[in-house]
């Protein structure tokens, strides 16, 4: 059996395949990172319009029980028993340390509570979950379902179009219908900076309802690397490069998924570290960092300062299409997170100067009523 024959494959591989997809391997499944118009035409498309990406690989699950937004908190830092109904929240689940498990999105649809975890970690979650909250909480993996995501300006008008009921919600909230005669669940919501819909749908009725939204003229597909470049031009983290089981949510600028009254009474995983963080101030703190020049900076490249003293490095970089330039994001030390600070990229072992910039690149675009 060839490495290729071990990858899953989600509903929408024919698909993919059909439309000229490049397949490659990512967090256990062949996706395509690009179809036949390329990365770049990919990226400004969402932009500018609309585009579709399958994340099927994502984890989903419900959980059910009269304690299990109260459960959720004994895990994760947010506020889930305040969260209100039909409305999603982003959050972390934590470790004893105070590092980052994986983030993840959650939405109150009244009798349950609607889990989206990451692919590469999915398995982990769901584990972590059954072991610390299963005794109060029944916990569902929605395997039988797919995940679109529709993103871009022009999202809204397409599913004007499609599900009427749709275009009047507002960023970060759940709405049920049917497309295509297919009950979907829709969160306003995505991971590009741009206004759009996370749409979850039964893995029959994947390939269909991905070639209706298709069929739209403003729709065209996208594939993981726009993805990648959208959401680092918006300044979003990638679990496993942009955080990870040793990073606190603070280092990470995730603070705001804290919650206030989390802040308060404390009780989840790592609060001892985390509090003391926000108290006092992180150690390192992850910044936008802005390349003079043409170079992109890597993952993993150093950041020095002018005299070749260390201090932290790139986890994602790249070139951003709607900046127009080499975009990055990594960790430095506090004392040279300040915006505007000047720091020093180590490219090919060439120093090259850039400087420290405020988050995201590209204002979001998110609809808020």
């Amino acid at each position: 059996m060839t490495a290729a024959e071990t990858l899953s494959r989600t509903p929408l591989h024919a698909l993919h395949q059909a439309l000229g997809g490049k397949l490659v391997p990512f967090a256990g499944y062949e996706m395509p990172v690009q179809y036949p118009a390329g990365i770049l035409a990919e990226h400004l498309h969402c932009r500018a319009a609309a585009a579709l990406f399958d994340v099927s690989h994502m984890g989903q699950a419900r959980l059910e029980g009269a304690d299990a937004a109260a459960a959720l908190e004994t895990l994760a830092p947010g506020d889930f028993t305040g969260l209100a109904l039909r409305h999603t929240r982003y959050s972390l689940f934590t470790n004893e340390e105070g590092g980052i498990l994986d983030d993840f999105m959650t939405t109150n649809c009244g009798d349950h509570l609607f889990l989206v975890v990451n692919a590469a970690c999915k398995a982990a979650d769901i584990a972590h979950l059954r072991a610390r909250i299963g005794g109060k909480v029944r916990i569902t993996e929605l395997a039988d379902r797919a995940l679109l995501a529709l993103q871009g300006p022009q999202a809204v008008a397409v599913m004007a179009r499609l599900l009427p009921a749709a275009a009047t919600m507002k960023f970060m909230t759940f709405a049920t219908g049917k497309l295509d005669g297919a009950e979907c669940f829709l969160t306003r919501s995505g991971y590009t900076g741009e206004d759009g819909y996370e749409i979850s749908i039964p893995n029959a009725a994947a390939e269909r309802v991905a070639r209706l939204l298709l069929a739209q003229p403003e729709v065209k597909p996208a594939g993981l690397g726009a993805r990648d470049s959208l959401r680092l031009e918006a300044g979003l983290c990638l679990y496993g490069h942009d955080i990870d089981t040793a990073t606190s949510p603070v280092e990470a600028n995730l603070s705001w998924a804290i919650a206030k009254r989390r802040r308060a009474t404390g009780g989840f995983p790592g609060a001892a570290r985390i509090l003391k963080e926000l108290a006092d101030g992180p150690k390192r703190l992850r910044v936008g960092i802005q390349p003079e020049g043409r170079a992109p900076a890597r993952e993993h490249t150093p950041i020095v300062d002018r005299n070749g003293a260390t201090l932290g490095e790139v986890t994602s970089g790249g070139f951003g299409p709607t900046v127009g330039g080499p975009v990055a994001m990594g960790y430095v030390s506090a004392k040279a997170a300040a915006v505007g600070a000047t720091v020093q990229l180590v490219v090919r072992d060439v120093p090259r100067p850039a400087r420290v910039v405020a988050l995201p690149f590209v204002k979001p675009r998110y609809y808020r009523g």
